[in-house]
């Protein structure tokens, strides 16, 4: 029998969307990379940065193994926010995101 990676389910705050399972490990990773790349303070980054940000918190075997670097920040990013670990900049245009006090 093949060895299947832990999973860990990805919450979306879209109302009615369901959530991503994704492999644990990625998760785990992508989620410590964004605590290092997004500030505390009241500016923010921008989202469409946030890929770039966190490329430098990562080993290329983990890039690598990854796969869509952007689909898997959105998807854990999205539920960093659900958790309340990450929050959007209000009326920010672009969206930007924050750590959430």
């Amino acid at each position: 029998m093949p060895n299947r990676e832990e999973k860990f389910l990805c919450l979306t705050p879209t109302p009615g969307k369901q959530g991503t399972r994704i492999d644990r490990w990625k998760y785990e990773t992508l989620r410590r990379a964004i605590r290092r790349a997004v500030p505390k303070n009241k500016i923010g980054i921008e989202f469409v940065k946030l890929p770039v940000l966190v490329r430098p918190y990562l080993t290329a075997d983990e890039l690598k193994r990854l796969g869509s670097l952007m689909w898997y920040v959105t998807t854990v990013k999205l539920h960093l926010e659900v958790i309340g670990e990450l929050e959007r900049v209000p009326h920010s245009q672009p969206q930007r995101i924050r750590l959430a006090p």
